[in-house]
């Protein structure tokens, strides 16, 4: 009797535990529809190092930030997990790439990669807002690298293949983001045209004393090389890890050891972003 009650707590939908995540995902949902609906959105940029080249950027990311009711930053990690396969989602993809390829027409030297989700592909108004800037600035194209995780692109494999083939005609880049986080389908990732590879931070923080994870992140970068990728590690906080990436054959770094990421980088007020480097194919 005990144990059925108990069972049927664990699947009864309106659980304090199943309220409780419901309201919080309301919460959110609210939180970021206010913040879109009176302009409160913004991207914090993070700087991606050359890793032969120490102090040298290769490009920034722009991460979405939202402002919520009483001021606060409110970085991506706290709301896309709610967000990211609903409509709302969409509308944050439409305003993270409004926003790069603003930042890419006012300052000609850098080069940005911003985040999509695989679900944004065909979506009119993301569509839409590549195309205007385009028609204006056709250089911003190919300083623009899409950013795409491997989950995402593995949803629709064909859709995406095929998204990223007409893009790239235009000169844009694209970067399979969190790789080794997600599931692969390596049948598919031969048909896919990424120009970079971002290996997970899970990977790559504490790497200079895992060995399980050297040689895990030597497997990425091989499949990198073999594919003539740039190879980019994530999440790196510690100078030990720094080199040891290196000496693996990682291309670029990032992380907090480099810098946060930052709504107000210098460039901003009209100093120019560092030299960046072109990479491989990206």
């Amino acid at each position: 009797m005990r144990k059925g009650r108990f069972a049927k707590g664990m699947y009864d939908s309106q659980t304090p535990l199943n309220a409780a995540v419901s309201a919080r995902d309301r919460n959110v949902m609210t939180m970021v529809k206010e913040a879109v609906a009176h302009k409160q959105t913004m991207l914090a940029y993070q700087p991606i190092m050359v890793a032969q080249e120490p102090g040298r950027v290769g490009f920034y990311e722009g991460l979405i930030r939202i402002m919520d009711e009483t001021g606060r930053i409110i970085p991506a990690r706290e709301f896309m997990g709610s967000i990211e396969t609903t409509e709302l989602g969409r509308d944050i993809d439409v305003l993270s790439l409004g926003m790069g390829l603003e930042a890419l027409h006012k300052h000609p030297e850098l080069r940005l990669s911003i985040n999509m989700s695989a679900r944004s592909i065909g979506y009119e108004r993301w569509m839409h807002t590549l195309k205007q800037w385009l028609r204006k600035d056709e250089s911003v194209g190919a300083r623009l690298i899409l950013e795409i995780t491997e989950g995402s692109a593995m949803d629709q494999p064909e859709v995406t293949a095929n998204f990223m083939d007409r893009l790239s005609r235009k000169g844009i880049c694209f970067a399979l983001d969190d790789f080794g986080a997600g599931y692969t389908a390596l049948r598919h990732f031969k048909d896919f045209l990424f120009d970079v590879l971002k290996i997970d931070g899970q990977f790559c923080h504490g790497i200079a004393n895992d060995l399980d994870c050297e040689a895990l992140v030597k497997a990425m970068v091989s499949i990198g090389r073999h594919f003539d990728m740039l190879i980019v590690a994530e999440g790196v906080e510690r100078g030990e890890d720094a080199a040891r990436l290196t000496d693996l054959g990682v291309d670029c770094l990032q992380g907090y050891f480099f810098g946060a990421p930052s709504i107000r980088p210098a460039w901003i007020f009209g100093e120019a972003p560092q030299k960046q480097a072109t990479g491989r194919r990206a």
